[in-house]
């Protein structure tokens, strides 16, 4: 019962923290890859930012810092305003020959791959429809035709009915009480 009761409670708690969390983390540094190029982008929305690049070179555009063919190697950046100072670690892989894609030629090419699986496994199931009565060439030599009616069993002797002339052959057996 206790449990019910607080459970209310550590909701609001959770949302409390999540908003808090949610203001506090309103200074995020935007970081683009391009190629070899990254764009840094300072959280501080003001003119006359200061970038700190730590022996970087880069160049310096609207509160951005491009840095063209970076080596991947990790570096420590910064930028403030005023006495406001973000600080950021960044370790970013870059490749010289890598292809851009964007999301509609991903979703493109995910579409085109089911269509094809799609299209196979159609192919696959009407050719294999008409195989379904022919026989195989292993195992089983039986003609494969529709069931014809099974014969009797052959009767076991041992279990025979007794006739009507050999009754007295087996009138002397008497139960025997165990």
């Amino acid at each position: 019962m206790r449990l019910e009761r607080s459970l209310p409670l550590l909701g609001l708690l959770l949302c409390a923290v999540s908003f808090l969390i949610g203001l506090s983390s309103q200074g995020e540094f935007l970081v683009e890859i391009s190629g070899t190029t990254v764009t840094i982008t300072c959280p501080l929305e003001d003119e006359g930012i200061k970038w700190d690049p730590s022996g970087r070179r880069g160049d310096i555009e609207e509160g951005k810092f491009i840095i063209k063919d970076h080596d991947s190697t990790p570096a420590n950046l910064s930028c403030s305003l005023g006495n406001k100072k973000h600080k950021l670690y960044l370790n970013a892989r870059v490749c010289a020959n890598c292809e851009e894609l964007d999301a509609l030629t991903v979703a493109g090419i995910i579409t085109a791959d089911l269509l094809i699986t799609l299209g196979v496994l159609i192919l696959v199931y009407y050719f294999s429809k008409g195989r379904k009565g022919r026989a195989s060439a292993g195992g089983d030599s039986r003609p494969r035709g529709p069931k014809m009616q099974r014969p009797p069993p052959v009767p076991n002797p041992d279990y025979e009915p007794i006739r009507k002339g050999q009754r007295e052959v087996y009138a002397g057996l008497q139960s025997r009480g165990f």
